[in-house]
C-alpha cells in the first residue's frame, strides 16, 4: 500500500481522499483475514477445529440430517452412537429420520460424544 497523504488534519479530524480512504479500508479488511487465517490454523494444530470432507459438507447442505452425517463421519453405528451417550437408540433413529428434532439435552448428549458442537446437530430449513 502506497503512502496515506491526508489533504487535512486537525485536532479532531483526519481528511483524506477518497482513493486513500478505500485504500485503508483494504488494509483493515486485509490484516483481519490474516488474523482469522492465522487463528484458524491454530485452531486446527490444537484440535479445536477441524476440516470437513467435502462430501459431508455437500450432504449438510442439500439437507441431510446432521446428526446422521456426523456419526457416519466419525465412524459410529447408530447403536455406538445410543449407547455412548444414553439415548434411546428408537430415539436417535427418530432424530436422524426427521420424525422427532430431537430435545435439547438429546442433542447435547449426542454433540458430546460426536467432539462437536451442539448446533452443529441442527438442521435449518430455508
Amino acid at each position: 500500500m502506497n503512502a496515506i497523504k491526508p489533504l487535512a488534519i486537525t485536532d479532531d479530524t483526519v481528511l483524506l481522499s477518497r482513493l486513500d480512504y478505500e485504500a485503508l479500508l483494504e488494509a483493515v479488511e486485509e490484516a483481519g483475514d490474516i488474523t482469522r487465517v492465522k487463528q484458524a490454523r491454530i485452531d486446527l494444530a490444537e484440535g479445536r477445529s477441524e476440516i470437513l470432507p467435502g462430501d459431508m459438507v455437500k450432504a449438510l447442505c442439500a439437507g441431510a440430517n446432521p446428526v446422521r452425517v456426523w456419526r457416519e463421519h466419525r465412524g459410529l453405528s447408530g447403536r455406538e452412537l445410543a449407547e455412548a451417550s444414553g439415548v434411546n437408540a428408537a430415539y436417535l433413529s427418530e432424530i436422524e429420520t426427521g420424525k422427532k428434532p430431537g430435545s435439547a439435552i438429546a442433542l447435547r448428549k449426542l454433540a458430546a460424544v460426536l467432539h462437536i458442537d451442539m448446533e452443529d446437530l441442527i438442521a435449518f430449513d430455508d
